[in-house]
């Protein structure tokens, strides 16, 4: 390296964004997933003793992929050679596996490849590094925000290990804040800055598990801010230009507005519970905590009244995890939208509510002996299972027999409503009602 690269990479670090500079330097500083790798996991281990394997470390932005893959750089002693999947071609992977054969050839070396973004490629270019992986020539670490599973070759998926990181926790971020604003060399230290709890609230629920976007955030303040002191909820909140009156101080806000969205999709007001979703996006929700929500909508106030609600609830969970935001808003408001104009129905949950008060305050009533487990030996000795009528041996698969305990006998827990697809699970209950 001639002194002109030594300068320019020395000017490069100190000009870097604050969430390029704070990249951890130990796996210490590498906070979030420490149960993959905390001290002591296996991946750690793998990694102190030079161990690895081809590995594919799939997790939202912000979350440590690169930031991991440039502790195993520092560690391995095996050659490390970084590629961005977006501005990498086949060419280059050519070049890199060359080098790698000739590594291990004469030098019995090791060469380890990150792929950045390895969703980018496509199936040719994955398909271009499969033999080299297979035979052991690369180890492979591929790092994508997209569910590998959807977007990386089978063949490839099932030579590595996939490595799931979950956004990082309030806790890590508060971490990550708190080190950038006190370390003088490569943060904010030399500002002397803190962070008022109100602020910090307001900065982790917006980052949404993401320690870049806060980063940025702090960065921008503490460059245009005129004076040291404490960074306020205002500034924080005139930056993201949210509206101050979204979050008041205690956080009541926060519960009105979910309140206010969930009682407005189950009273069917289809424009109140978008404008109310459209207040938690835009302050920042965290948008699991709104699929959530949803998912609960779907079941216990919908129900069997439209049994799909459910359905494209939980397949908005998984889908707002997989795109994202700003993408995600719409899965949201496609999903709220239809249970909002939903037939609705609480019998399910009313029932489960009701059978639980019996058990709490009754206790739990013995087994009818037909219904008893007759599998086992000795189990007919017992009377277990004598008398029990198959009910697919009978005429519309239903027969009449005793299924409740014989002190509940004719009790009643759940009551279908004549509303929506519930109508159908309602004559069916009065039609066998009518039969006993």
């Amino acid at each position: 390296m001639d002194l002109f690269t030594m300068s320019r990479d020395v000017e490069l670090k100190k000009t870097a964004p604050l969430a390029e500079r704070m990249k951890p330097t130990s796996f210490e500083e590498l906070y979030g997933n420490e149960s993959m790798i905390g001290e002591g996991s296996l991946l750690r281990k793998a990694i102190a003793q030079d161990k690895i394997t081809s590995m594919i470390l799939y997790g939202p932005p912000g979350s440590g992929k690169t930031s991991m893959a440039r502790l195993i750089s520092d560690v391995t002693k095996s050659e490390f050679i970084q590629l961005n999947a977006v501005t990498s071609n086949i060419k280059e992977i050519r070049e890199v596996i060359e080098g790698a054969e000739q590594r291990l050839s004469f030098y019995q070396k090791r060469t380890i490849l990150f792929l950045d973004e390895i969703h980018r490629f496509n199936k040719a270019q994955q398909d271009g590094l499969l033999p080299s992986v297979e035979k052991g020539v690369l180890i492979l670490i591929g790092a994508t925000t997209e569910n590998p599973y959807f977007e990386v070759n089978g063949a490839l998926i099932s030579r590595s290990l996939v490595f799931k990181l979950d956004p990082l926790s309030e806790d890590s971020i508060r971490k990550i804040i708190g080190r950038a604003l006190v370390d003088d060399d490569k943060g904010l230290g030399d500002f002397n800055l803190t962070l008022d709890e109100d602020a910090m609230e307001i900065l982790l629920r917006f980052s949404g598990g993401d320690a870049r976007k806060a980063l940025n955030i702090i960065e921008l303040i503490a460059y245009t801010k005129t004076s040291s002191g404490s960074i306020t909820a205002d500034e924080i909140l005139s930056t993201l230009q949210i509206s101050t009156q979204r979050y008041d101080k205690n956080g009541d806000q926060h519960y009105d507005v979910i309140s206010a969205f969930i009682k407005s999709v189950r009273g069917s007001d289809v424009q109140a519970a978008l404008y109310y979703l459209a207040r938690m996006i835009e302050g920042g929700e965290s948008v699991d905590f709104i699929a959530r929500r949803l998912i609960i909508l779907a079941s216990e106030d919908i129900g069997n009244a439209d049994p799909q609600g459910l359905i494209l609830a939980v397949q908005c969970a998984q889908g707002v995890r997989m795109i994202g935001m700003p993408e995600g808003r719409i899965l949201l408001a496609q999903v709220t939208t239809y249970l909002a104009l939903a037939p609705k129905s609480n019998s399910s949950y009313v029932a489960i509510d009701a059978a639980l008060e019996h058990v709490r305050t009754h206790g739990s009533e013995s087994v009818p002996l037909h219904l008893r487990d007759a599998s086992y030996k000795g189990a007919k000795q017992f009377g277990h299972g004598k008398g029990y009528q198959y009910p697919h041996s009978f005429e519309d698969g239903w027969v009449e027999q005793q299924y409740l305990p014989d002190a509940l006998t004719g009790s009643t827990f759940y009551t279908p409503k004549p509303v929506g697809y519930e109508n159908n699970l309602y004559k069916r209950f009065v039609a066998l009602s009518k039969k006993l």
